[in-house]
Protein backbone atom coordinates (compact mmCIF):
# COMPACT_ATOMS: atom_id res chain seq x y z
CA UNK A 1 0.00 0.00 0.00
CA UNK A 2 2.76 2.60 0.93
CA UNK A 3 4.36 1.92 -2.52
CA UNK A 4 1.31 2.46 -4.38
CA UNK A 5 0.70 5.83 -2.67
CA UNK A 6 4.39 6.64 -3.34
CA UNK A 7 4.16 5.98 -6.83
CA UNK A 8 0.64 6.56 -7.86
CA UNK A 9 0.48 9.59 -10.49
CA UNK A 10 0.77 12.75 -8.57
CA UNK A 11 -2.47 14.04 -9.77
CA UNK A 12 -4.18 11.28 -7.56
CA UNK A 13 -1.96 12.00 -4.91
CA UNK A 14 -2.07 15.87 -4.76
CA UNK A 15 -6.40 16.20 -5.86
CA UNK A 16 -8.36 17.19 -2.82
CA UNK A 17 -11.76 18.47 -2.44
CA UNK A 18 -12.10 21.29 -4.72
CA UNK A 19 -9.51 21.38 -7.00
CA UNK A 20 -11.36 19.46 -9.76
CA UNK A 21 -14.27 21.85 -11.74
CA UNK A 22 -16.64 18.80 -13.27
CA UNK A 23 -17.67 19.14 -16.10
CA UNK A 24 -21.52 20.12 -17.19
CA UNK A 25 -23.00 16.93 -18.82
CA UNK A 26 -26.92 17.08 -17.88
CA UNK A 27 -27.67 17.38 -21.81
CA UNK A 28 -25.73 16.10 -25.17
CA UNK A 29 -25.26 20.42 -25.60
CA UNK A 30 -24.37 20.43 -22.15
CA UNK A 31 -21.71 17.69 -22.75
CA UNK A 32 -20.42 18.94 -26.35
CA UNK A 33 -19.79 22.11 -24.92
CA UNK A 34 -17.77 21.63 -22.06
CA UNK A 35 -15.84 18.82 -23.79
CA UNK A 36 -14.56 21.61 -26.42
CA UNK A 37 -13.95 24.12 -24.15
CA UNK A 38 -11.73 22.15 -21.77
CA UNK A 39 -10.11 20.60 -24.75
CA UNK A 40 -9.16 24.08 -26.02
CA UNK A 41 -8.32 25.28 -22.83
CA UNK A 42 -5.85 21.87 -22.36
CA UNK A 43 -4.30 23.03 -26.13
CA UNK A 44 -3.58 26.52 -25.00
CA UNK A 45 -2.47 25.67 -21.66
CA UNK A 46 0.07 22.77 -22.84
CA UNK A 47 1.45 24.98 -26.03
CA UNK A 48 2.84 26.86 -23.64
CA UNK A 49 3.86 24.80 -21.59
CA UNK A 50 8.10 23.65 -21.55
CA UNK A 51 7.40 21.08 -24.61
CA UNK A 52 6.64 18.21 -21.73
CA UNK A 53 4.10 16.87 -20.06
CA UNK A 54 3.56 18.47 -17.17
CA UNK A 55 1.91 16.00 -14.37
CA UNK A 56 2.81 17.93 -11.10
CA UNK A 57 0.64 21.12 -12.93
CA UNK A 58 -2.53 21.03 -10.76
CA UNK A 59 -4.22 23.09 -13.34
CA UNK A 60 -3.25 21.12 -16.25
CA UNK A 61 -4.65 18.16 -14.26
CA UNK A 62 -7.86 19.66 -13.64
CA UNK A 63 -8.36 20.57 -16.71
CA UNK A 64 -7.58 16.67 -18.36
CA UNK A 65 -10.41 15.48 -15.67
CA UNK A 66 -13.03 17.78 -17.10
CA UNK A 67 -12.12 16.64 -20.23
CA UNK A 68 -12.52 12.74 -19.11
CA UNK A 69 -15.68 13.46 -17.55
CA UNK A 70 -17.50 13.74 -20.66
CA UNK A 71 -16.64 10.12 -21.40
CA UNK A 72 -17.89 6.78 -20.92
CA UNK A 73 -15.34 4.50 -19.99
CA UNK A 74 -17.13 1.54 -18.04
CA UNK A 75 -16.67 -0.84 -20.42
CA UNK A 76 -12.77 -0.02 -20.73
CA UNK A 77 -10.60 -2.83 -18.72
CA UNK A 78 -9.99 -0.85 -15.68
CA UNK A 79 -5.97 -1.37 -15.96
CA UNK A 80 -6.03 0.67 -19.00
CA UNK A 81 -9.37 3.13 -18.52
CA UNK A 82 -7.15 6.44 -17.93
CA UNK A 83 -5.19 6.15 -20.91
CA UNK A 84 -7.77 5.08 -23.55
CA UNK A 85 -10.40 7.02 -22.26
CA UNK A 86 -7.51 9.77 -22.70
CA UNK A 87 -6.74 8.88 -26.43
CA UNK A 88 -10.54 8.63 -26.87
CA UNK A 89 -11.11 11.89 -26.12
CA UNK A 90 -8.00 13.70 -27.87
CA UNK A 91 -9.20 11.68 -31.10
CA UNK A 92 -12.61 13.07 -30.28
CA UNK A 93 -11.48 16.49 -31.06
CA UNK A 94 -9.86 15.84 -33.15
CA UNK A 95 -12.85 14.95 -35.27
CA UNK A 96 -14.72 17.84 -34.19
CA UNK A 97 -12.32 19.98 -34.96
CA UNK A 98 -12.66 18.41 -38.76
CA UNK A 99 -16.21 18.04 -39.45
CA UNK A 100 -18.93 20.70 -39.52
CA UNK A 101 -21.05 21.10 -36.49
CA UNK A 102 -24.48 21.91 -35.91
CA UNK A 103 -25.66 24.85 -34.51
CA UNK A 104 -26.06 25.10 -30.46
CA UNK A 105 -29.39 25.69 -30.63
CA UNK A 106 -29.88 22.68 -32.49
CA UNK A 107 -28.22 20.30 -30.16
CA UNK A 108 -30.72 19.28 -27.29
CA UNK A 109 -30.47 20.94 -23.90
CA UNK A 110 -31.76 20.38 -20.62
CA UNK A 111 -35.14 22.45 -21.29
CA UNK A 112 -35.91 21.16 -24.24
CA UNK A 113 -35.42 17.42 -22.56
CA UNK A 114 -38.25 18.63 -19.98
CA UNK A 115 -40.25 19.38 -22.20
CA UNK A 116 -40.22 16.72 -24.56
CA UNK A 117 -40.75 14.19 -21.35
CA UNK A 118 -37.94 14.07 -19.81
CA UNK A 119 -34.22 12.25 -20.26
CA UNK A 120 -36.17 8.68 -21.05
CA UNK A 121 -37.41 10.34 -24.19
CA UNK A 122 -33.95 11.51 -25.46
CA UNK A 123 -31.51 8.28 -24.61
CA UNK A 124 -29.22 8.50 -27.70
CA UNK A 125 -28.40 12.17 -29.22
CA UNK A 126 -26.03 11.54 -32.29
CA UNK A 127 -23.71 14.56 -33.75
CA UNK A 128 -25.18 15.02 -37.55
CA UNK A 129 -23.24 13.21 -40.43
CA UNK A 130 -20.87 11.52 -37.51
CA UNK A 131 -20.58 8.33 -36.01
CA UNK A 132 -19.89 10.16 -32.76
CA UNK A 133 -22.88 9.56 -30.25
CA UNK A 134 -23.99 11.41 -26.94
CA UNK A 135 -25.85 8.39 -25.08
CA UNK A 136 -27.31 8.64 -21.34
CA UNK A 137 -26.04 6.59 -18.51
CA UNK A 138 -28.55 4.48 -17.21
CA UNK A 139 -27.07 3.06 -14.03
CA UNK A 140 -23.33 2.91 -12.49
CA UNK A 141 -21.68 6.30 -10.39
CA UNK A 142 -22.59 8.05 -13.87
CA UNK A 143 -25.80 7.82 -13.88
CA UNK A 144 -28.74 10.83 -15.44
CA UNK A 145 -25.41 11.97 -17.34
CA UNK A 146 -25.37 12.57 -21.15
CA UNK A 147 -21.41 11.00 -21.88
CA UNK A 148 -19.67 9.75 -25.36
CA UNK A 149 -21.15 6.35 -25.65
CA UNK A 150 -18.82 3.54 -24.79
CA UNK A 151 -19.17 2.76 -28.87
CA UNK A 152 -18.19 5.93 -29.49
CA UNK A 153 -14.85 5.80 -27.06
CA UNK A 154 -13.95 2.47 -28.91
CA UNK A 155 -14.02 2.98 -32.35
CA UNK A 156 -12.65 6.91 -32.03
CA UNK A 157 -9.15 5.81 -32.49
CA UNK A 158 -10.07 3.93 -35.96
CA UNK A 159 -12.72 6.44 -36.70
CA UNK A 160 -10.08 9.27 -36.65
CA UNK A 161 -7.13 7.52 -38.68
CA UNK A 162 -9.69 7.65 -41.49
CA UNK A 163 -10.42 11.55 -41.44
CA UNK A 164 -6.92 12.54 -40.20
CA UNK A 165 -6.32 13.90 -43.82
CA UNK A 166 -8.94 15.86 -44.02
CA UNK A 167 -8.05 19.68 -42.98
CA UNK A 168 -9.25 21.20 -39.84
CA UNK A 169 -12.02 23.75 -39.98
CA UNK A 170 -12.24 27.00 -40.53
CA UNK A 171 -15.17 28.48 -38.64
CA UNK A 172 -17.36 27.75 -36.06
CA UNK A 173 -15.41 26.76 -32.42
CA UNK A 174 -11.82 27.35 -31.93
CA UNK A 175 -9.93 24.15 -32.69
CA UNK A 176 -6.55 22.61 -31.23
CA UNK A 177 -4.26 21.79 -34.13
CA UNK A 178 -2.04 19.14 -33.55
CA UNK A 179 -3.56 18.15 -30.47
CA UNK A 180 -2.70 14.03 -31.34
CA UNK A 181 0.74 14.36 -31.87
CA UNK A 182 1.35 16.53 -28.99
CA UNK A 183 -0.29 13.54 -27.25
CA UNK A 184 1.73 10.69 -28.81
CA UNK A 185 5.14 12.75 -28.69
CA UNK A 186 5.40 15.29 -25.84
CA UNK A 187 7.55 13.39 -23.17
CA UNK A 188 6.88 13.11 -19.14
CA UNK A 189 10.15 15.13 -17.82
CA UNK A 190 11.89 18.57 -18.66
CA UNK A 191 15.34 16.59 -18.48
CA UNK A 192 14.05 14.15 -21.12
CA UNK A 193 12.05 16.81 -23.05
CA UNK A 194 15.26 18.67 -23.58
CA UNK A 195 16.86 15.44 -25.16
CA UNK A 196 14.09 14.92 -27.28
CA UNK A 197 13.94 18.49 -28.59
CA UNK A 198 17.89 18.03 -29.91
CA UNK A 199 16.65 15.00 -31.75
CA UNK A 200 15.94 15.29 -35.44
CA UNK A 201 12.47 15.80 -36.32
CA UNK A 202 11.88 12.33 -37.92
CA UNK A 203 13.02 11.07 -34.37
CA UNK A 204 10.87 13.41 -32.43
CA UNK A 205 7.34 13.77 -34.80
CA UNK A 206 7.30 10.68 -36.64
CA UNK A 207 5.40 7.60 -35.31
CA UNK A 208 6.17 3.95 -36.33
CA UNK A 209 3.32 1.63 -34.78
CA UNK A 210 1.38 4.39 -33.56
CA UNK A 211 4.37 5.30 -30.93
CA UNK A 212 6.91 8.18 -31.61
CA UNK A 213 9.85 7.52 -32.64
CA UNK A 214 12.28 8.44 -29.79
CA UNK A 215 9.90 6.51 -27.73
CA UNK A 216 11.25 2.85 -28.95
CA UNK A 217 14.86 3.05 -27.83
CA UNK A 218 13.64 4.78 -24.37
CA UNK A 219 11.54 2.11 -24.11
CA UNK A 220 13.74 -0.32 -25.19
CA UNK A 221 16.58 0.64 -22.62
CA UNK A 222 13.89 0.26 -20.06
CA UNK A 223 12.69 -3.11 -20.55
CA UNK A 224 16.42 -4.42 -21.11
CA UNK A 225 17.18 -2.86 -17.22
CA UNK A 226 13.85 -4.56 -15.91
CA UNK A 227 14.70 -7.81 -17.17
CA UNK A 228 18.02 -7.77 -15.86
CA UNK A 229 16.84 -6.99 -12.41
CA UNK A 230 14.16 -9.18 -12.68
CA UNK A 231 16.78 -12.49 -13.42
CA UNK A 232 19.18 -10.99 -11.05
CA UNK A 233 16.30 -11.06 -8.45
CA UNK A 234 15.30 -14.56 -8.98
CA UNK A 235 18.38 -15.77 -8.87
CA UNK A 236 19.76 -14.00 -5.71
CA UNK A 237 16.79 -15.50 -4.14
CA UNK A 238 16.92 -18.77 -5.00
CA UNK A 239 20.77 -18.92 -3.91
CA UNK A 240 20.12 -17.03 -0.93
CA UNK A 241 16.76 -18.92 0.19
CA UNK A 242 18.38 -22.39 -0.05
CA UNK A 243 20.92 -21.51 2.36
CA UNK A 244 18.47 -19.62 4.69
CA UNK A 245 16.41 -22.27 4.83
CA UNK A 246 17.86 -24.43 7.21
CA UNK A 247 20.36 -22.10 9.07
CA UNK A 248 17.90 -19.21 10.19
CA UNK A 249 14.30 -18.77 10.09
CA UNK A 250 14.77 -14.80 10.52
CA UNK A 251 17.16 -14.85 7.61
CA UNK A 252 14.67 -17.37 6.02
CA UNK A 253 11.83 -14.62 6.30
CA UNK A 254 14.26 -11.86 4.95
CA UNK A 255 14.35 -13.39 1.61
CA UNK A 256 10.70 -12.73 0.82
CA UNK A 257 12.48 -9.59 -0.14
CA UNK A 258 13.58 -11.08 -3.43
CA UNK A 259 10.06 -11.90 -4.58
CA UNK A 260 8.23 -8.84 -3.77
CA UNK A 261 11.09 -6.78 -5.44
CA UNK A 262 10.34 -9.09 -8.49
CA UNK A 263 6.74 -7.82 -7.83
CA UNK A 264 7.73 -4.42 -7.69
CA UNK A 265 10.11 -3.89 -10.87
CA UNK A 266 7.67 -4.61 -13.77
CA UNK A 267 5.17 -1.98 -11.52
CA UNK A 268 8.41 -0.12 -11.75
CA UNK A 269 9.08 -0.13 -15.78
CA UNK A 270 4.87 0.47 -15.98
CA UNK A 271 5.25 3.52 -14.05
CA UNK A 272 8.12 4.79 -16.68
CA UNK A 273 6.80 4.24 -19.25
CA UNK A 274 3.64 5.58 -18.41
CA UNK A 275 5.20 8.74 -16.36
CA UNK A 276 8.29 9.53 -18.20
CA UNK A 277 8.01 7.78 -22.04
CA UNK A 278 4.23 9.00 -22.26
CA UNK A 279 3.48 6.17 -24.08
CA UNK A 280 0.57 6.19 -25.77
CA UNK A 281 -2.26 3.47 -28.04
CA UNK A 282 -1.06 -0.15 -28.53
CA UNK A 283 2.16 -0.51 -27.34
CA UNK A 284 0.92 1.21 -23.57
CA UNK A 285 -1.66 -1.29 -23.66
CA UNK A 286 0.52 -3.97 -24.39
CA UNK A 287 3.42 -2.88 -21.72
CA UNK A 288 0.90 -2.02 -19.44
CA UNK A 289 -0.89 -5.64 -19.88
CA UNK A 290 2.27 -7.54 -19.86
CA UNK A 291 3.44 -5.63 -16.43
CA UNK A 292 0.37 -6.61 -14.73
CA UNK A 293 0.43 -10.10 -15.70
CA UNK A 294 4.27 -10.42 -14.56
CA UNK A 295 3.78 -9.00 -11.43
CA UNK A 296 0.71 -10.71 -10.48
CA UNK A 297 2.48 -13.77 -11.25
CA UNK A 298 5.59 -12.55 -8.91
CA UNK A 299 2.84 -11.95 -6.40
CA UNK A 300 1.79 -15.45 -6.35
CA UNK A 301 5.26 -16.38 -5.95
CA UNK A 302 5.17 -14.17 -2.82
CA UNK A 303 1.76 -15.52 -1.85
CA UNK A 304 3.42 -19.32 -1.93
CA UNK A 305 7.07 -18.04 -0.55
CA UNK A 306 5.28 -15.91 2.73
CA UNK A 307 3.17 -19.71 2.94
CA UNK A 308 5.67 -21.53 3.34
CA UNK A 309 8.19 -19.31 6.03
CA UNK A 310 4.80 -19.38 8.06
CA UNK A 311 4.58 -22.77 8.05
CA UNK A 312 8.18 -22.89 8.97
CA UNK A 313 7.98 -20.84 11.65
CA UNK A 314 4.59 -22.72 13.36
CA UNK A 315 7.00 -26.11 12.98
CA UNK A 316 9.81 -24.55 14.56
CA UNK A 317 7.57 -24.01 17.65
CA UNK A 318 8.93 -26.80 20.42
CA UNK A 319 5.82 -28.21 20.65
CA UNK A 320 5.71 -29.39 17.01
CA UNK A 321 8.09 -32.33 16.17
CA UNK A 322 9.36 -31.37 12.66
CA UNK A 323 9.23 -35.19 11.86
CA UNK A 324 5.62 -35.64 12.68
CA UNK A 325 2.11 -36.06 10.57
CA UNK A 326 1.49 -32.67 12.41
CA UNK A 327 4.42 -30.70 10.65
CA UNK A 328 3.77 -32.92 7.25
CA UNK A 329 -0.16 -31.01 7.71
CA UNK A 330 0.83 -27.96 8.28
CA UNK A 331 2.95 -27.63 5.50
CA UNK A 332 0.00 -29.07 2.84
CA UNK A 333 -2.47 -26.43 4.74
CA UNK A 334 0.04 -23.97 3.80
CA UNK A 335 0.40 -24.66 0.51
CA UNK A 336 -3.44 -25.36 -0.15
CA UNK A 337 -4.06 -21.67 1.09
CA UNK A 338 -1.51 -20.11 -0.62
CA UNK A 339 -3.44 -21.83 -3.50
CA UNK A 340 -6.33 -20.83 -2.41
CA UNK A 341 -4.88 -17.43 -2.33
CA UNK A 342 -3.28 -17.40 -6.11
CA UNK A 343 -6.56 -18.48 -7.23
CA UNK A 344 -8.57 -15.59 -6.15
CA UNK A 345 -5.85 -13.28 -6.90
CA UNK A 346 -6.02 -14.43 -10.10
CA UNK A 347 -9.64 -13.85 -10.66
CA UNK A 348 -9.50 -10.72 -9.38
CA UNK A 349 -6.38 -9.34 -11.53
CA UNK A 350 -7.58 -11.02 -14.15
CA UNK A 351 -10.95 -9.13 -14.36
CA UNK A 352 -8.85 -5.78 -13.70
CA UNK A 353 -7.29 -6.22 -16.91
CA UNK A 354 -10.35 -6.80 -18.33
CA UNK A 355 -11.15 -10.56 -18.74
CA UNK A 356 -14.47 -11.12 -17.48
CA UNK A 357 -15.01 -12.94 -14.70
CA UNK A 358 -17.59 -15.60 -16.38
CA UNK A 359 -14.60 -16.43 -18.96
CA UNK A 360 -12.17 -16.51 -15.82
CA UNK A 361 -14.79 -18.87 -14.17
CA UNK A 362 -15.78 -21.10 -17.30
CA UNK A 363 -11.82 -21.75 -18.40
CA UNK A 364 -10.90 -22.31 -14.08
CA UNK A 365 -14.10 -24.64 -14.58
CA UNK A 366 -12.97 -26.29 -17.99
CA UNK A 367 -8.87 -26.70 -16.80
CA UNK A 368 -9.89 -28.07 -13.91
CA UNK A 369 -11.98 -30.81 -15.00
CA UNK A 370 -8.99 -31.40 -17.36
CA UNK A 371 -6.32 -31.66 -14.81
CA UNK A 372 -8.85 -33.86 -12.75
CA UNK A 373 -8.98 -36.14 -15.84
CA UNK A 374 -5.57 -35.88 -16.59
CA UNK A 375 -4.27 -36.07 -13.14
CA UNK A 376 -6.92 -38.06 -11.01
CA UNK A 377 -4.06 -40.90 -9.88
CA UNK A 378 -2.08 -37.87 -8.01
CA UNK A 379 -5.53 -36.11 -7.24
CA UNK A 380 -6.90 -39.42 -5.74
CA UNK A 381 -3.36 -39.87 -3.69
CA UNK A 382 -3.41 -35.97 -2.58
CA UNK A 383 -6.58 -37.01 -0.78
CA UNK A 384 -4.89 -40.15 0.31
CA UNK A 385 -2.23 -38.15 2.23
CA UNK A 386 -4.90 -35.47 3.22
CA UNK A 387 -6.72 -38.45 4.94
CA UNK A 388 -3.42 -40.12 6.55
CA UNK A 389 -2.29 -36.81 7.73
CA UNK A 390 -5.54 -35.91 9.25
CA UNK A 391 -6.42 -39.18 11.09
CA UNK A 392 -2.70 -40.00 11.70
CA UNK A 393 -3.20 -44.12 11.72
CA UNK A 394 0.76 -43.97 11.77
CA UNK A 395 3.84 -41.20 12.44
CA UNK A 396 7.53 -41.34 11.31
CA UNK A 397 9.65 -43.77 13.53
CA UNK A 398 6.35 -46.33 14.04
CA UNK A 399 6.57 -49.82 13.00
CA UNK A 400 3.36 -50.80 10.40
CA UNK A 401 2.42 -54.06 8.88
CA UNK A 402 0.43 -53.38 5.68
CA UNK A 403 -0.37 -56.20 3.45
CA UNK A 404 3.11 -58.59 2.94
CA UNK A 405 5.24 -55.22 4.37
CA UNK A 406 6.37 -55.29 7.99
CA UNK A 407 8.80 -52.10 8.96
CA UNK A 408 9.49 -49.37 10.38
CA UNK A 409 7.82 -45.71 8.55
CA UNK A 410 11.03 -43.34 7.36
CA UNK A 411 9.36 -40.64 5.79
CA UNK A 412 5.60 -39.22 4.99
CA UNK A 413 5.55 -37.44 1.53
CA UNK A 414 2.84 -35.87 -0.80
CA UNK A 415 2.68 -39.00 -2.24
CA UNK A 416 4.35 -41.62 -0.98
CA UNK A 417 4.89 -42.95 2.76
CA UNK A 418 8.55 -44.88 2.60
CA UNK A 419 8.83 -47.55 4.88
CA UNK A 420 12.19 -49.37 6.01
CA UNK A 421 11.79 -53.24 6.25
CA UNK A 422 12.73 -55.54 9.24
CA UNK A 423 14.86 -57.24 6.31
CA UNK A 424 16.55 -54.57 5.42
CA UNK A 425 14.86 -52.92 2.18
CA UNK A 426 13.29 -49.77 2.02
CA UNK A 427 10.07 -49.87 0.10
CA UNK A 428 7.67 -46.75 -1.09
CA UNK A 429 3.58 -47.25 -0.93
CA UNK A 430 1.42 -44.87 -2.48
CA UNK A 431 -0.57 -43.00 0.25
CA UNK A 432 -3.59 -43.54 -1.15
CA UNK A 433 -3.27 -47.45 -0.96
CA UNK A 434 -2.31 -46.71 2.72
CA UNK A 435 -5.83 -44.83 3.32
CA UNK A 436 -8.28 -46.98 1.86
CA UNK A 437 -6.52 -50.85 3.22
CA UNK A 438 -6.03 -51.74 7.15
CA UNK A 439 -3.07 -51.23 8.34
CA UNK A 440 -1.77 -52.82 11.50
CA UNK A 441 0.30 -50.17 14.19
CA UNK A 442 2.75 -52.58 15.99
CA UNK A 443 4.20 -49.77 18.02
CA UNK A 444 0.80 -48.49 19.24
CA UNK A 445 0.40 -51.64 21.23
CA UNK A 446 -0.66 -51.53 25.19
CA UNK A 447 1.67 -55.08 25.52
CA UNK A 448 2.34 -57.93 23.55
CA UNK A 449 0.32 -61.42 24.06
CA UNK A 450 1.77 -64.97 23.51
CA UNK A 451 -0.70 -68.05 23.66
CA UNK A 452 1.26 -71.58 23.44
CA UNK A 453 0.61 -74.76 23.54
CA UNK A 454 2.42 -77.87 25.06
CA UNK A 455 1.55 -81.66 24.24
CA UNK A 456 2.13 -84.53 26.75
CA UNK A 457 1.91 -88.12 25.43
CA UNK A 458 -1.49 -90.27 25.66
CA UNK A 459 0.40 -92.51 27.84
CA UNK A 460 1.22 -89.67 30.72
CA UNK A 461 -0.43 -90.31 33.77
CA UNK A 462 -3.08 -87.95 35.71
CA UNK A 463 -0.65 -86.67 37.91
CA UNK A 464 1.98 -85.80 35.76
CA UNK A 465 -0.21 -84.09 33.85
CA UNK A 466 -1.31 -82.13 36.90
CA UNK A 467 2.58 -80.85 38.03
CA UNK A 468 2.87 -80.04 33.98
CA UNK A 469 -0.10 -77.75 34.88
CA UNK A 470 1.27 -76.29 38.13
CA UNK A 471 5.14 -75.93 36.93
CA UNK A 472 3.65 -73.55 34.17
CA UNK A 473 1.81 -71.56 36.85
CA UNK A 474 4.70 -71.19 39.31
CA UNK A 475 6.53 -70.09 36.15
CA UNK A 476 4.39 -67.17 34.91
CA UNK A 477 3.40 -66.25 39.01
CA UNK A 478 4.41 -62.86 39.10
CA UNK A 479 6.62 -63.06 36.22
CA UNK A 480 8.68 -59.96 34.27
CA UNK A 481 6.56 -57.70 32.29
CA UNK A 482 3.33 -58.56 34.20
CA UNK A 483 0.38 -57.06 33.14
CA UNK A 484 -1.89 -56.20 36.79
CA UNK A 485 -5.06 -55.99 34.49
CA UNK A 486 -4.06 -58.80 32.31
CA UNK A 487 -2.84 -62.06 34.64
CA UNK A 488 -2.04 -65.09 33.11
CA UNK A 489 -3.84 -68.05 32.29
CA UNK A 490 -2.82 -71.71 32.30
CA UNK A 491 -5.54 -74.52 31.42
CA UNK A 492 -5.54 -78.51 30.62
CA UNK A 493 -6.81 -77.59 27.63
CA UNK A 494 -8.08 -80.51 25.38
CA UNK A 495 -8.17 -84.03 24.50
CA UNK A 496 -6.51 -84.62 21.07
CA UNK A 497 -5.77 -87.64 18.90
CA UNK A 498 -2.23 -87.91 19.96
CA UNK A 499 -1.65 -85.93 23.04
CA UNK A 500 -2.99 -84.03 25.95
CA UNK A 501 -2.95 -79.97 24.91
CA UNK A 502 -2.08 -78.20 28.02
CA UNK A 503 -2.65 -73.91 27.00
CA UNK A 504 -1.24 -70.86 28.63
CA UNK A 505 -1.56 -67.14 27.94
CA UNK A 506 0.58 -64.22 29.00
CA UNK A 507 0.85 -60.29 28.29
CA UNK A 508 3.69 -58.48 28.35
CA UNK A 509 4.36 -55.39 28.93
CA UNK A 510 5.76 -52.49 28.26
CA UNK A 511 6.13 -54.36 23.98
CA UNK A 512 9.63 -54.48 23.78
CA UNK A 513 10.05 -56.58 21.18
CA UNK A 514 13.04 -57.90 21.90
CA UNK A 515 12.56 -57.95 26.53
CA UNK A 516 9.79 -60.41 24.92
CA UNK A 517 11.60 -62.90 23.06
CA UNK A 518 14.17 -62.72 26.58
CA UNK A 519 11.35 -63.79 28.59
CA UNK A 520 9.91 -66.09 26.12
CA UNK A 521 13.23 -67.72 26.81
CA UNK A 522 13.94 -68.30 30.05
CA UNK A 523 10.53 -69.14 30.41
CA UNK A 524 10.77 -71.88 27.94
CA UNK A 525 13.79 -73.11 29.75
CA UNK A 526 12.76 -73.22 33.12
CA UNK A 527 9.42 -74.76 31.54
CA UNK A 528 11.91 -77.92 29.89
CA UNK A 529 14.32 -78.09 33.00
CA UNK A 530 11.34 -78.83 35.14
CA UNK A 531 9.77 -80.85 33.00
CA UNK A 532 13.02 -82.92 32.59
CA UNK A 533 13.33 -83.41 36.25
CA UNK A 534 10.10 -84.73 36.74
CA UNK A 535 10.55 -87.36 33.72
CA UNK A 536 7.29 -85.70 31.77
CA UNK A 537 7.88 -85.67 28.16
CA UNK A 538 6.73 -83.22 25.31
CA UNK A 539 4.88 -85.54 22.59
CA UNK A 540 6.15 -85.05 19.41
CA UNK A 541 3.98 -84.46 16.65
CA UNK A 542 2.53 -87.69 14.52
CA UNK A 543 2.32 -88.19 10.59
CA UNK A 544 -0.04 -90.90 9.79
CA UNK A 545 -0.22 -92.19 6.44
CA UNK A 546 -3.61 -94.30 4.80
CA UNK A 547 -3.27 -95.99 1.39
CA UNK A 548 -6.68 -96.28 -0.64
CA UNK A 549 -7.25 -99.64 -2.25
CA UNK A 550 -8.62 -99.27 -6.06
CA UNK A 551 -11.49 -101.80 -5.74
CA UNK A 552 -10.44 -102.53 -9.58
CA UNK A 553 -6.98 -103.28 -9.84
CA UNK A 554 -7.14 -105.10 -6.02
CA UNK A 555 -5.12 -104.26 -3.50
CA UNK A 556 -1.43 -103.29 -3.91
CA UNK A 557 0.90 -105.77 -4.64
CA UNK A 558 4.22 -104.51 -2.26
CA UNK A 559 6.31 -107.11 -4.37
CA UNK A 560 6.00 -105.14 -6.69
CA UNK A 561 6.64 -101.88 -5.77
CA UNK A 562 9.86 -102.94 -4.34
CA UNK A 563 10.43 -104.45 -7.33
CA UNK A 564 9.99 -101.21 -9.28
CA UNK A 565 11.65 -99.64 -6.69
CA UNK A 566 15.13 -101.99 -7.39
CA UNK A 567 14.77 -100.96 -11.00
CA UNK A 568 14.68 -97.23 -10.90
CA UNK A 569 17.74 -97.84 -8.27
CA UNK A 570 19.28 -99.68 -11.00
CA UNK A 571 18.97 -97.60 -13.69
CA UNK A 572 20.44 -94.75 -11.86
CA UNK A 573 23.42 -96.54 -11.10
CA UNK A 574 23.58 -96.89 -14.98
CA UNK A 575 23.14 -93.07 -15.94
Amino acid sequence: MVFCLGWAPPHLAAQGPGDIKAADTSSPRDTLRSFIDACNELHEHITSSPGYYDRSNQEHVAIAERVLDCIDDSELPAFVRTDRAGEAAVCLKEILDRVELPPWDQIPDMAEIVAAGGREKLPVYRIPDTRITISLVEQGRNRLEYLFSPGTVDRAPGYFKSIAANPYRTEGTPVSKDFYRWYLSAPGHPALASVVDRLPENMRLGRTWGLANWKWPGLLVTLLVGLALMALTFRAHIALTNRARDKSLFRYWLTIVFPIAAMLIPLAVKYVGYRYLTMRGTPLYILEFSCELTALLAAILVIVGASNRVAASIIASPSVNPAGLNAQLIRIMSKLASLVVAVILFLVEGQYLGIPIATLLASAGIGGVAVALSAQNTLKTLFGTLMILSDKPFRVGERIIFKQYDGVVEDIGIRLTSIRLLSGPQVTIPNDQLAENDIQNVSRRPYIRRVGEIHIPLDTPCEKVEQAVAIIRDALQDHEGLDPNHPPRVCFHEFMPGAFSVQFTYWFTPPDRWKFREFSEKLNFEIFRKFEALGIQFSLPLRHSFWKQDDQQGPLDVNLLRDGEQQTAESNERS
